[in-house]
């Protein structure tokens, strides 16, 4: 298998996207790009200069200092994935807390935030070899991708899923505050302006609420191996 693609990798939130990403790219010997992650570096960025909060939100000043915003991701050989900076700061941790998540939606809906990390994730896409997973890789980042996977469960499914995983980081959260999060990124997130989250017309849908990780990741690897053969 020489010839290789570009899987990208849509869905709604905690539907374990990045898991299952990270899964693949290792076994293809792909790159991993967490694009999510993108989004979520420029609002831990906003947070922490006080241009968003429950109150206020100032988009315009965040426009602004887009340009001092540097994104990079270096790979942790420990942990086996690559690991999220900000101006040279590794901030992996920072960016997984529900006061990131509970924003996030919001700075993806920012046209020039959005132009910002797409022609970054283009750019990584270049040489092909990549798995990205996000809100808008086959429709928008990669529409030209090999193979694109849509990736959805039950809002009930995942709120469990992301309260499991984020007591496990010792979080101190609840069901029902989750569950009100994922409810209102989906919202967002599919009937934003720009770039709205769709599944691709060419995209494989995939569901996942029913299924252990290991069963997906067996699944979507046949999916992928069945592409790439394809591409040969």
């Amino acid at each position: 298998m020489n010839k290789k693609i570009i899987i990208a990798i849509d869905g709604f939130s905690s539907t374990g996207k990045s898991t299952v990403a990270k899964q693949l790219a290792a076994a293809l010997r792909y790159i991993y790009v967490d694009s999510g992650a993108m989004y979520r570096a420029v609002t831990f960025y906003a947070l922490e200069n006080d241009l968003i909060g429950v109150d206020f939100f100032y988009k315009d000043q965040l426009i602004k200092h887009l340009e001092r915003i540097r994104i990079s991701f270096k790979f942790n050989a420990e942990l086996g994935f690559a690991e999220v900076y900000l101006n040279g700061q590794n901030i992996e941790n920072e960016i997984r807390t529900l006061r990131v998540s509970n924003f996030v939606s919001k700075i993806a809906e920012i046209s020039e935030v959005r132009k910002k990390l797409v022609e970054q994730q283009q750019e990584m896409g270049k040489e092909k070899g990549i798995v990205m997973d996000g809100r808008d890789i086959g429709t928008v980042v990669f529409p030209e991708a090999e193979l694109k996977i849509f990736m959805t469960a039950s809002a009930e499914t995942r709120a469990k899923r992301r309260l499991e995983e984020l007591q496990n980081k010792g979080q101190e959260v609840n069901y029902q505050e989750v569950l009100k999060n994922i409810e209102e990124r989906d919202f967002i997130d599919t009937n934003r302006d720009d770039s709205p989250l769709a599944q691709a017309e060419d995209a494989v849908l995939f569901d996942n609420s029913n299924l252990s990780r290991e069963e997906q990741f067996n699944l979507l690897l046949a999916i992928c191996k069945k592409a790439i053969q394809k591409a040969l």
